[in-house]
């Protein structure tokens, strides 16, 4: 009986050298020569195969950052660029099966089927360096804005792995500087800023509106 592993290796070898999926189920494991049974025991598509090595892909990224000495003195911000940049690295690897992965998806407000599992972990991971962000005041606490971080974060992420697809630059330098520029604008709108305290002056002066109204405002 074939292993998940040996299932996937299969696949993989399928799908980039034929650059399509197979016709069925029943054909991929008729030349694999194990039964239906087999396959389903471990997958229940061809897809649910796409989704977790992708998932595997992500969650390697967020464990391996995790594990550097230096991971708890990070800021916020240093801590997304640090997942963008191992995650690319993690990426080369797979490099063929990611484009082969979402050489078809054309949607631009929608999530791919196989990233499906990805965003939850994601998230989780993105909402995780948010809340120690706005803990510890590098992160503007903004009424209804900061619960919107996280996809903002998100939005980054699909952007960048694009990008890193369609990198023709060597050594994907390029990728290198739309993370850096996509994360730091990014964590920029995140922080404190001017506009903040225009906003929190706008408050003050309307809970003080008959103090206002006396000095002639």
């Amino acid at each position: 009986m074939a292993t998940a592993q040996q299932i996937r290796k299969a696949y993989l070898d399928f799908v980039l050298t034929q650059n399509e999926k197979p016709k069925s189920v029943y054909s991929f494991v008729k030349k694999l020569k194990i039964t239906e049974a087999d396959f389903y025991q471990f997958f229940s598509s061809f897809e649910s195969i796409e989704k977790t090595i992708w998932f595997e892909l992500t969650f390697e990224t967020i464990s391996k950052i995790k594990e550097q000495e230096v991971w708890p003195q990070y800021t916020a911000r240093e801590k997304v660029l640090s997942f963008f940049y191992s995650y690319l690295e993690n990426l080369k690897n797979q490099r063929s099966f990611v484009v082969y992965s979402l050489k078809n998806y054309r949607g631009k407000f929608s999530t791919p089927d196989v990233l499906s599992g990805v965003k939850p972990i994601f998230e989780n991971f993105a909402q995780e360096v948010i809340d120690e962000g706005l803990d510890s005041g590098e992160l503007a606490e903004r009424r209804f804005l900061s619960k919107r971080y996280k996809d903002a974060l998100w939005i980054q992420f699909a952007f960048i792995v694009n990008f890193w697809i369609n990198d023709d630059s060597e050594g994907f330098e390029k990728s290198d500087e739309a993370i850096e520029k996509g994360i730091n604008v990014t964590f920029d709108l995140f922080q404190h800023s001017p506009i903040d305290n225009l906003l929190e002056y706008g408050k003050f002066l309307s809970r003080n509106g008959k103090f206002a109204d006396k000095m002639g405002f």
